[in-house]
């Protein structure tokens, strides 16, 4: 009799306990699942490209180097930078890259070139304006990564030349990182013979601007969640 009911009792337990089971399997899974996985596309000039030095030593491969360590084999770093390249250049070639590497994030390094040559800011300011909306239109998630001038080129100039990426920042609702090179162009100790480029010891400082805002980025959802940004 006693035996009777304890089956009794452990066919009615079983079904709780399978349910059980089958909470914990969910949240196990919720607590061990992967990063999500992602690829992120650099499209730059000398500054991203490592002129002047190893190019492993640049911080495009610190970069690499630095999400290999955070999240091993989770993230991928292409680097289509290409020195010398002006927003003109890079927004012919963008098409493509996207095309080829699918990208989740595209981070713009552009820009420096042009204000070089003394080209016009809004040309600048369009060309830019269109790497986004293509970068966004494939669904990547897109941040300005901002240079600045030197003051020789006339205030004028060099003011317009700085508006262009906070007001392109503020147009797409995209990150910015300002400047680049803040804290290694004024610094003799990292810069090239040239005082353009950074050398190897300038390269921690540059990633560790650009870090915060790449970090946050892959901390947001997935890259479907982007949408292509209207003009105004």
């Amino acid at each position: 009799m006693r035996y009777l009911n304890w089956m009794k009792v452990s066919h009615r337990l079983a079904p709780k306990a399978r349910r059980l089971l089958m909470v914990l399997a969910v949240v196990l899974a919720a607590v061990l699942q992967p990063v999500h996985a992602e690829t992120l596309l650099v499209v730059g000039d000398s500054l991203s490209a490592a002129r002047g030095i190893d190019r492993d030593e640049g911080w495009v491969n610190l970069l690499r180097q630095r999400l290999e360590t955070k999240a091993p084999g989770e993230h991928t770093v292409i680097n289509a930078s290409i020195s010398g390249d002006t927003t003109v250049a890079g927004l012919e070639r963008l098409p493509k890259a996207l095309e080829t590497h699918h990208p989740d994030i595209v981070l713009l390094e552009l820009g420096g070139n042009d204000g070089l040559q003394g080209l016009p800011p809004r040309r600048m300011q369009d060309n830019l304006a269109q790497m986004i909306e293509k970068s966004q239109a494939s669904g990547a998630r897109v941040a300005l990564l901002g240079i600045l001038i030197p003051p020789n080129y006339g205030q004028t100039y060099t003011k317009a030349f700085a508006n262009v990426f906070p007001t392109l920042a503020s147009q797409y609702d995209v990150p910015l990182v300002p400047f680049i090179l803040e804290g290694v162009a004024l610094n003799d100790e990292l810069m090239q013979d040239d005082r353009i480029h950074p050398n190897a010891k300038g390269q921690p400082i540059m990633l560790d601007n650009i870090w915060p805002t790449v970090a946050a980025m892959l901390d947001k959802a997935s890259p479907g969640d982007a949408t292509p940004a209207s003009r105004h």
